[in-house]
């Protein structure tokens, strides 16, 4: 019953039959027949699948090596076919259309014979440790097709050749067939054991040979015959079409690197100097022309390319910044242009290439470091462009920013505050610019207080409150002052002096405190008794308000207002310096003197005296006539008499100071025209000389001493290089001094026992408490 119910038996294993040879011989031409037939292009009418499975048979019977040695031969059978068709019966003309073709035929074949031996792909080569079916078939393509001597020399020089006619502008064949034998060479390659070897030793090494040569030669001609900037559109051009050659025959980038650093070395680095310095055409002439802006940016982007070729650019722009600088430096010194109009040259000079490094540059920050550098080269030569730039300042709040809008006066200071920026020594520009601002604030000509405190503000945000303290010391002297007149004229109304009430002269008093102002070491003249008792009145009313203080008067630096009567009752007032007045009030007593007497009355310095002396006798306002012959002031007997004769249409008359040119270096006067009422510098140096002033040099080396003492006795202990780096960090917002200038000042301060030398160390300070 059990027995009946079974629905399942277990057979015994069918005994195992093995392929034998003749079976695998029978199996592998059939598989033979296949490949004849793929290669016929007759594969449609094929059972890939029976195929696989016969493959896969011989690989499992173990007759792995009948069937990989008879695919190799199979394979070579056929190769040697193509190549014989290549190399014996395919002419020139259409050898790379056909080694293309035999290509793509072959990858089209090997991808269904891998299909069909994946089996053996798989199981196969990785035991017998053989090449897999597809890199086989590589491998046997280029020992047999390309390695054949009639094949590749010719196609690698058919190469070239078509290349060479694209690039002289004829039309070639299609790129796709150059394309693909490219990646035909680049795929041989990876079944050999050198990767890309074929491409790289049978096409691309004398690819880039040729192609150096090519360029090579043709930049040296056109570079001959063209401008500059035709030159540049035709490497531009060159470039470009090379770039995109390689991206559409799918150049790898082993190749297109190195192609394009051929060219940009060929149209670019070799030529980069030649193209800056071209007569006529190159960079360097482009830019005296301010319409070549676009011609100087194809250049800049060419040569950016070749980063290193752009300093060619940045240094021809230096350069001619700094040719035009000297220039108006030049032209400043030998009076073809004053001092602001060589600042409003700068100005515009710097609104010129600032242009050009904006556009041409493309706003490069090392272009922009470089026309920084330029500008302060040229500026900082001398100290002539400091007092130019505090001459040009005091004109603008003086004269020029009259009526204009708190705007527009922004705008003009602002300009100003950009060649301040270029000047190193800020300190001498502080000298000259604190100099005109005493004889602008003493002598009430500054077209407005805002201005003059928008000047000052932009000076402290340039350099901070330091650098300003005194300046706006000034100005706060000027508020007292205004306040003591008042107080004074209330006091004189009031005062019950009698005679001495009636003789004394109404005078105005500036009191200024002594290191705020300019200093001024010129002792005082002998003034009239009329004017000194003026001033004898208002310093006791003064020094009763302020207890301990002194008062030191400084006569070179007033101006006076004065009655004059000629002839028959013409009569003018006279504005003149003080030393004018004294000058003319002897004459009210004696009609002649000579300039010994003058002197003796007045101790008016000798100088100063004669400089005054012949402001007097100008044809122009002529007050005094010199009576002794000759031409200027040689000697004591030189004598002088009222001019009763003297006319003139205006009522009143300014006697400006004349420029003598035997003054001595450290004499008053910046502009040489006038002198103010306020403050001069005795110390100062004279117009837009390139000397730095005597009071600036010695205020240094105060600040370096001071610097160091401040830096040694915080750290105590410091070497020689250390110290000089950390007052120049200190001190550059004022100016630079150099290492030694430092250098000075550190042997100073040994020799007064502020410092002293380390044992052993000769280059490393002690601080001495």
């Amino acid at each position: 019953m059990a027995d009946s119910k079974r629905r399942f038996n277990i057979k015994p294993f069918r005994t195992h039959q093995p392929m034998d040879r003749q079976d695998a011989n029978r199996t592998w031409e059939t598989l033979s027949a296949a490949l004849d037939e793929i290669y016929n292009r007759n594969a449609s009418q094929l059972s890939f699948e029976e195929l696989y499975r016969s493959s896969y048979n011989l690989v499992l019977h173990k007759h792995g090596d009948l069937l990989y040695d008879g695919v190799s031969e199979k394979i070579t059978q056929h190769l040697s076919k193509t190549v014989h068709v290549l190399a014996e019966e395919t002419v020139d003309e259409g050898l790379l259309a056909a080694t293309s073709t035999a290509w793509q035929d072959h990858v089209i074949t090997m991808t269904m014979i891998r299909d069909i031996l994946m089996y053996m792909d798989r199981i196969y080569i990785p035991q017998s440790k053989r090449r897999p079916v597809y890199e086989l078939g590589l491998h046997l393509f280029r020992i047999t097709v390309w390695e054949h001597p009639a094949v590749k020399n010719r196609v690698v020089q058919l190469l070239l050749q078509a290349i060479e006619q694209e690039r002289a502008g004829f039309l070639t064949d299609d790129r796709n067939m150059f394309k693909s034998i490219l990646n035909m060479l680049l795929e041989i390659g990876n079944s050999s054991s050198h990767t890309a070897a074929v491409y790289h030793n049978d096409f691309e090494a004398l690819f880039l040979a040729t192609t150096q040569e090519y360029y090579q030669t043709e930049s040296l001609q056109y570079l001959s015959s063209a401008t500059a900037s035709d030159y540049v559109r035709k490497a531009t051009l060159r470039l470009d079409e090379e770039k995109e050659r390689a991206h559409s025959l799918q150049l790898p980038m082993t190749t297109e690197g190195p192609l394009i650093t051929i060219l940009q070395t060929e149209w670019i680095e070799r030529h980069a100097k030649t193209l800056v310095e071209m007569e006529l055409t190159g960079f360097a002439a482009l830019l005296k022309d301010d319409m070549k802006h676009e011609e100087m940016l194809e250049m800049y982007d060419l040569f950016v390319r070749v980063p290193s070729s752009v300093d060619y650019l940045r240094d021809a722009l230096a350069d001619r910044i700094k040719v035009d600088g000297k220039q108006l430096l030049k032209d400043q010194e030998t009076g073809q242009a004053d001092p602001p109009t060589f600042c409003r040259k700068v100005l515009a000079m710097r609104i010129k290439y600032m242009g050009i490094v904006e556009h041409s540059f493309r706003n490069e920050k090392k272009a922009q470091k470089r026309l920084r550098e330029s500008f302060e080269s040229f500026l900082n030569a001398d100290a002539r462009a400091a007092s130019c730039l505090a001459i040009y300042v005091d004109e603008l709040l003086r004269v020029s920013l009259r009526g204009a809008t708190d705007e527009q006066v922004t705008a003009e200071l602002q300009k100003a505050i950009t060649i301040f920026r270029y000047l190193s020594d800020k300190d001498v520009f502080e000298s000259f610019y604190k100099q005109h601002l005493a004889k602008r604030l003493l002598g009430g000509r500054s077209v407005s207080d805002d201005a003059e405190r928008s000047m000052v503000s932009l000076l402290k945000a340039e350099c901070g409150y330091q650098f300003t303290t005194k300046l706006e010391g000034m100005f706060n002297d000027m508020r007292i002052s205004r306040e003591t007149r008042d107080k004074y004229k209330t006091f004189a109304r009031r005062d019950q002096g009698g005679d001495d009430r009636a003789s004394r002269v109404e005078i105005e008093v500036d009191v200024l405190t002594t290191g705020y102002w300019p200093s001024q070491n010129v002792p005082p003249c002998t003034l009239p008794l009329s004017i000194q008792k003026s001033i004898d009145h208002f310093a006791s009313f003064y020094l009763n308000e302020h207890t301990g203080r002194k008062l030191s008067w400084q006569t070179s630096a007033g101006a006076a207002e004065i009655r004059a009567t000629f002839g028959e009752n013409r009569r003018h007032e006279l504005c003149v310096s003080t030393y004018q007045m004294c000058i003319l009030l002897l004459f009210n007593d004696q009609d002649t003197l000579t300039l010994g007497q003058i002197r003796m009355q007045t101790q008016i310095p000798d100088s100063e005296l004669r400089r005054h002396l012949i402001s007097l006798t100008t044809p122009k306002n002529r007050i005094l006539k010199k009576l002794s012959k000759g031409r200027g002031i040689t000697s004591d007997v030189d004598s002088f008499a009222f001019n009763s004769e003297y006319t003139s249409k205006l009522k009143r008359i300014r006697i400006p100071l004349v420029k003598e040119s035997s003054l001595q270096e450290n004499q008053a006067g910046i502009d040489g025209t006038e002198m103010s009422s306020g403050a001069t510098a005795g110390n100062s140096i004279e117009g837009a000389s390139g000397v730095v002033p005597v009071a600036v040099e010695e205020d240094r080396r105060h600040l370096v001493e001071a610097a160091i003492v401040r830096i040694m006795k915080a750290r105590r202990r410091l070497d020689h290089n250390g110290l000089v780096a950390e007052v120049t960090k200190q001190l550059q917002v004022r100016f630079n001094p150099s290492p030694q200038f430092i250098k000075k000042r550190i042997e100073s301060l040994i020799d007064r026992e502020y410092l002293e030398r380390a044992e052993n160390e000769h280059r490393v300070y002690n601080y001495m408490a």
